[in-house]
């Protein structure tokens, strides 16, 4: 094995097992929109929350690769169940930057521990003599009915300026949880309403925004703990997407038979397969780039470039499979009406729009900084 070669974890040996169990599972939890315990179980026993965190609290230090072609697995079984997944592990690898004794707090008692993460601000701190003084509600909070932590976006008011971000960890119990999340698809993925009142949380258990953009963790120096989040643009959303997109290629497959195996049907088989392989060498590009530390300019752009295509590609290899199978592949009963819908919500996230930056930073790589 070459020297720069990260370690096995062993996430990626175990997910074929999640992925069986989600796929049984799967159809229960697009209905109760909630993952059945034992999938959430599974993911935890598979090693996913524990992917990114340090040895010396017991975890993995795996690879964003080996992480990539495990989420690939489990999503091809259920797109929920990947989001899931995918999700611990992301929230993990940001939890590595609190101070070591908010790690302690975080991972002391077990490295399976899972968190989830409100990127977005979605509310206020507030400096006391003690820590901060945390309140707001976050939408979004993917995995929230299974965490034990939260990890969540505040403003914090600055002396000068507009506010400045901070992250700040907070232990179940000291949260309320807003049942909200209804989307047509990835129904399971738990995505709602955190709200937190007048909480107190100890300096160790916060730190700044600004060190997940810049890749320079003040309390880390883990290889895989200092990467900007830029290098890993969309991966923790394009991934269970890309997985539901092989499963949907098998459910679509299984009704050309008989009558129904026409040459017209094959093609349009065929180019899905071609759209869906794309997508995933795309997404398997930017994983490995992070792995090895390319953090240039060009670089970065591409991988947010390559994210935000391969999930428009995966929506038209989608739509493509859909309507070769026909009325009968829509049926409920079948499992490719639930990947179409999964896919279609997964690529609508946010951080796989070119509008959002993707398409200006790609840009200025192509053609040089834009003129005032």
């Amino acid at each position: 094995m070459p020297a720069d070669t990260p370690p096995d974890a062993g996430t990626g040996r175990s997910a074929e097992t999640v992925r069986v169990l989600a796929a049984q599972k799967a159809a229960d939890a697009d209905s109760t929109r909630r993952l059945d315990k034992e999938v959430a179980d599974a993911v935890v026993l598979a090693g996913f929350p524990r992917h990114f965190v340090a040895a010396r609290w017991g975890g993995a230090e795996g690879s964003f690769a080996e992480l990539t072609r495990a989420v690939l697995t489990v999503g091809e079984g259920c797109a929920a169940t990947a989001w899931y997944a995918s999700l611990a592990a992301y929230s993990s690898r940001f939890a590595a930057h609190l101070p070591p004794a908010g790690q302690q707090a975080v991972w002391g008692e077990s490295p399976d521990t899972v968190i989830a993460t409100g990127m977005v601000p979605g509310g206020r701190a507030a400096r006391v003599a003690d820590g901060w003084r945390l309140d707001g509600r976050w939408s979004y909070v993917s995995g929230i009915d299974f965490a034990g932590w939260a990890l969540l976006c505040a403003l914090v008011p600055a002396a000068d300026g507009p506010p400045a971000m901070r992250f700040f960890a907070v232990p179940w119990g000291e949260w309320t949880v807003d049942p909200v999340w209804d989307n047509v698809g990835m129904r399971a993925t738990g995505s709602h309403t955190v709200t937190v009142t007048d909480v107190l949380v100890p300096e160790h258990l916060s730190f700044d925004r600004q060190e997940l953009f810049t890749g320079r963790n003040s309390s880390s120096d883990l290889a895989v703990h200092n990467v900007p989040i830029q290098a890993v643009s969309g991966l923790p959303f394009v991934t269970p997407a890309a997985g539901a997109a092989a499963g949907a290629l098998k459910a679509a497959g299984a009704t050309l038979t008989g009558r129904r195996r026409t040459p017209f049907n094959e093609v349009k088989l065929v180019r899905a397969a071609g759209r869906i392989d794309a997508a995933r060498l795309l997404i398997e590009q930017n994983a490995e780039a992070a792995d090895a530390h390319r953090f240039d300019r060009a670089l970065l752009a591409r991988g947010e470039r390559n994210a935000t295509y391969a999930a428009e590609t995966l929506r038209d290899a989608a739509g493509l499979l859909v309507a070769l199978a026909g009325t009968a592949g829509l049926s409920e009963s079948g499992a490719l009406q639930r990947h179409w819908r999964d896919i279609t919500t997964a690529t609508s996230h946010v951080a796989l729009q070119y509008e959002t930056s993707a398409a200006k930073n790609y840009a200025a790589v192509l053609l040089g900084p834009a003129e005032d």
